[in-house]
């Protein structure tokens, strides 16, 4: 059994690996969005001698990028080419289907490799804790965005959005405009897009007519860039609702825009959407609501759907706070309600703990110092020696793709600092099995593993039915469709 293991892993895709040291720094990334990718590409070229592997929970690589980013953002996808080419590179090899915690655990990847870098992200979602948060129509904008992205765990999400013309999202970031233009762009601009197609099919069928945007704070604090704003203002047919006097903006806050250009060109193009005429009505307007300084604070339930959400009870707030960047949303006592039949909730992401992981509940990250993993909290002295974390497990759900790139520079640092100490690898310790032991693994627990050659027929799969319809894909959005062009 060990034998063919060793066999498979030195002949795995074709490859041969008798150009490597015979034992190099063997290194394993866990996850693979753009912070694995990232993390994967530079150990490649900061230690010549790494052997990185990637593993992934999922039968498609590249996260976020594939899942995550809207479809009619096709210019963002294209690092999926730079990830590709560090996935064919010699010393790289991806494993799909591979889930850290289940399939194997921590502590069998720490035995088999010298490096394990922990960049899986944040798939689940922040609670607001409030009454009727378990109302149906009540969703998370991250499974909104994996259902019309063809996430295979998206794809019986199955959003009701005949029953109402009124969905609230909670949230004024990137992902809530991105759901806010989905929901109210022309299907006609989405259908050449690699949008899943039963989400289309969905959306085409929409009675959604009216979107509210809802933001605890105000225009100075709203956490979307200039670009995405812009974008979702310019839906064509589409009538922006902005209070004039949410756009005052207190002294702390001007000062704060002087210094902050991004904020500053997000609170112009809001004035300007503000005061700029409202165009001429058409029969299919729809209508976009920007609400500021509004929090909720509870769920109404429908009086005619038993269990089902009839509205948003919102209590107004100030801001107020010490000073820039500190401002946070006070409750008044004052309450309004907005009457929806569809809430989206876009208030942030969380990132799960696995066993054997040191994790801050609180802050929902693993606790660390420069990527390197602390065993105590209270001691930056402490670490877990060769664990180390990227991406938003590190530093929570925040930035942009290229984020990470500065993200993963900074943890593979701490990994080079860490081999030039003799911290990660020692003469005198048993040799680390690194890939030939984790295939190994894998076969004995029948493990049906999709490597990149397995992904590429995926894509090339998507690409071929998405050509047939004028789309650049057509995702496969299913387990058992992944799988199965996987393997074909």
């Amino acid at each position: 059994m060990q034998k063919f293991a060793i066999f498979r892993a030195r002949t795995w895709l074709g490859r041969s690996f008798s150009s490597i040291s015979s034992n190099p720094l063997r290194v394993c990334v866990v996850g693979s969005g753009p912070a694995g990718f990232y993390t994967a590409e530079k150990m490649l070229k900061a230690q010549q001698q790494a052997q990185v592997d990637i593993i992934d929970r999922l039968p498609t690589p590249f996260g976020l990028v594939r899942s995550g980013v809207a479809p009619d953002h096709p210019e963002t996808k294209i690092v999926i080419n730079q990830f590709s080419r560090v996935a064919q590179h010699e010393r790289c090899s991806f494993f799909g289907n591979v889930t850290l915690g289940s399939t194997i655990s921590l502590s069998e990847l720490r035995n088999l490799y010298h490096v394990v870098v922990l960049a899986y992200g944040a798939e689940s979602d922040r609670s607001l804790g409030i009454p009727g948060e378990n109302l149906k129509g009540i969703q998370s904008a991250r499974e909104f965005v994996w259902w019309y992205n063809g996430h295979p765990d998206g794809r019986n999400l199955d959003p009701d959005l005949k029953s109402t013309d009124t969905a609230v999202i909670l949230g004024q970031g990137n992902v809530a405009l991105d759901v806010a233009r989905i929901l109210l762009r022309p299907t006609t601009e989405l259908a050449t897009t690699d949008i899943a197609s039963h989400a289309l099919a969905t959306l085409e069928e929409s009675s959604i007519r009216m979107v509210y945007l809802v933001g605890r704070r105000g225009p100075a604090q709203a956490a979307c860039t200039a670009k995405e704003l812009r974008e979702v203002l310019g839906i064509r047919n589409l009538d922006i609702s902005i209070q004039e006097c949410d756009l005052l903006l207190n002294p702390t806050e001007e000062e704060e825009l002087k210094s902050n250009r991004i904020k500053r060109r997000v609170c112009e193009l809001l004035s300007k959407a503000a005061t700029s005429r409202p165009k001429p009505a058409s029969l299919n307007q729809r209508e976009l609501h920007f609400v500021f300084f509004r929090k909720p604070d509870s769920f109404q339930e429908s009086k005619d759907r038993t269990g089902h959400v009839s509205g948003v009870h919102l209590e107004k707030t100030v801001v107020k706070g010490a000073g820039p960047g500190k401002q946070i949303a006070i409750g008044t006592g004052e309450f309004e309600d907005i009457k929806c039949g569809m809430v989206l909730k876009s208030i942030g992401y969380k990132s799960v703990p696995v066993d054997g992981l040191p994790f801050d509940h609180k802050k929902g990250i693993v606790p660390n110092v420069r990527g390197r993993v602390l065993s105590d909290t209270s001691d930056p002295t402490v670490i877990e020696e060769g664990l180390y974390v990227c991406g938003w497990l590190k530093r929570g759900p925040t930035g942009i793709i290229a984020t990470n790139l500065y993200c993963a520079e900074e943890t593979v640092s701490s990994i080079s600092e860490d081999l030039e100490k003799g911290a990660l690898i020692s003469s005198s310790a048993l040799p680390k099995l690194g890939r030939e032991g984790l295939l190994q693994l894998l076969h004995e627990r029948n493990v049906k593993i999709v490597s990149f050659n397995d992904w590429e027929r995926i894509d090339s799969e998507e690409r071929r039915h998405g050509s047939s319809r004028n789309k650049p894909r057509e995702k496969l959005a299913t387990w058992d469709e992944l799988h199965k062009a996987a393997s074909e």
